[in-house]
């Protein structure tokens, strides 16, 4: 039985713990919670490597040859060249090494995904211990803003929201439970908390499952270094036509000395006048000329944050004209903004900042709401203000911070979050009026429990055609918005 598709009870008695926890070390059986980095070339052979490829041995083998020909015949610049060629080699063979070094370090930063201290429950008492000291069957607790240090079973939900699009791709946060699951993979399953996935909302304790290379998380770092690179189309390219310049300027230098001997020259100036043929058809600027294109494109593509391991995967990547993704959001920085608003009856672009700061005037309550029913954690520094959680409640709430220069005072004495039976969230604040409920969610939800509607000319009772207009709002599509922007108006 998959540990997914069981009991609470049945989870715990499986790893061997209960709900207080575990009672004993068990870091030796197990092994930290770490992503073990699988054996890796040393930064001294990465770096021989640029210097000994095929088109780089030809251009060594080019400037020994200069190197002999001034020795037996000086003053025929033939040093110069040899010393011209060398210069091509080193330049670049440290530029090419400090791309891909430079790329390594920034794969590097996905082991910061996982937090470095998590709350967990030893024996019936909550410690705060390092991440990599986590063991199957610890108990953990998790709320919103936290970074799920293992693959973990849900025992406990008050209305926990993952974003899980650091593992699956998934743009949209997904609600937990404690309920046994249905499904085949632990990855998709309602009950599951991943290693490397942020908590956006809710409360909650789970029980580790999986640490390390075991989670789903470590899975796919350790695909991603386990790879074997085969070569590129532009490797292989330039790979044949350094064997066939080769070839050619070792046929011309050897033809060109069967001719001299025909002639009254001496072996010496023979053999030399056949070199120089060699060296002379050897392109000493391909090498640098191509390294250079691909570091101007990988800096280019840098600057909009793809980064590039190997430079030839510039060209495989410019010669592809199909991208199969599997799902909505797994391209996108799965961050969302507010376009329009439906306020008193009428449509309103949100990049309009003169018309937004004059409905905020008139419509207070509405973005009060919206900068108070939520529970994210502000993350701002120097007065600027960003949040943490829910990317649509982050796009909500930085819509009121433009146009409130900050939240009221006022304390917040509970709140119901959101979960999908409800379909809303709601919040309780002790302000000068006396408590106030703030609620936000589907339409069709909090429809029926209201009495009035909101407009430029005031408030009126919520009739049933104020009720179906506000339904047919929501169904106008977002091309016929673009199409028909007067019709939109009208149907309010």
């Amino acid at each position: 039985m998959k540990i997914h598709q069981l009991t609470v009870d049945e989870v715990l008695r499986s790893l061997q713990s209960g709900p207080a926890g575990l009672s004993g070390d068990r870091l030796v059986e197990f092994g930290p919670n770490q992503v073990v980095r699988a054996r890796r070339e040393s930064v001294l052979w990465q770096f021989s490597k640029e210097f000994i490829h095929f088109f780089a041995l030809i251009l060594w083998l080019a400037s020994g040859m200069a190197f002999w020909a001034h020795f037996q015949d000086p003053g025929q610049g033939m040093a110069t060249l040899g010393f011209a060629i060398v210069g091509v080699i080193v330049v670049n063979g440290v530029f090419s090494f400090w791309q891909v070094y430079r790329a390594e370090r920034a794969l590097a930063a996905l082991e910061k995904l996982l937090p470095h201290q998590v709350k967990v429950q030893r024996g019936g008492v909550f410690l705060q211990i390092p991440a990599a000291g986590l063991v199957p069957g610890d108990v953990i607790s998790v709320e919103g803003g936290d970074v799920i240090p293992a693959d973990c079973r849900v025992m406990e939900s008050f209305g926990i929201r993952v974003n899980v699009a650091t593992v699956t791709g998934e743009s949209l946060p997904k609600a937990r439970n404690a309920d046994p699951s249905t499904e085949e993979t632990f990855l998709h399953s309602r009950n599951a908390l991943l290693a490397g996935t942020t908590v956006v909302s809710g409360t909650g304790q789970a029980v580790v499952c999986a640490t390390g290379n075991h989670t789903e998380f470590g899975k796919i770092a350790h695909l991603t270094q386990s790879i074997r690179h085969a070569s590129f189309p532009l490797q292989r390219d330039i790979a044949f036509l350094s064997r066939v310049l080769a070839l050619l300027a070792a046929a011309l230098g050897i033809l060109f000395f069967l001719i001299g001997l025909t002639i009254p020259l001496s072996f010496t100036q023979n053999l030399l006048f056949a070199i120089g043929i060699i060296v002379a058809n050897v392109p000493e600027g391909l090498l640098p000329t191509v390294t250079l294109a691909l570091a101007m494109g990988a800096q280019r593509m840098a600057r909009r944050n793809v980064v590039i391991r190997h430079l030839p995967a510039v060209e495989t990547l410019g010669s592809t004209t199909v991208i199969c993704t599997d799902k909505t959001g797994t391209l996108t920085e799965n961050r969302m903004h507010v376009r329009r608003l439906h306020l008193a009856g009428a449509f309103l672009d949100v990049k309009d900042g003169a018309e937004l700061a004059a409905l905020a005037g008139r419509h207070a309550e509405f973005f009060a709401a919206l900068g108070l029913c939520h529970n994210l954690k502000e993350t701002g520094e120097q007065g600027e203000r960003a949040f943490l959680g829910d990317p649509t409640e982050v796009a909500l709430a930085e819509l009121a911070a433009r146009v409130t220069s900050a939240d009221p005072a006022f304390p917040r004495v509970d709140e119901v979050p959101f979960d999908s039976d409800r379909r809303r969230m709601s919040t309780l604040y002790r302000t000068p009026q006396g408590l106030l409920l703030y609620a936000k969610g589907a339409l069709e939800t909090l429809l029926p429990l209201c009495a009035e509607v909101d407009t430029d000319t005031g408030r009126r009772a919520l009739t049933p055609e104020w009720r179906s207009r506000l339904l047919r709002t929501t169904r106008c599509s977002r091309s016929t918005c673009r199409r028909r922007r007067p019709a939109c108006r009208r149907l309010s």
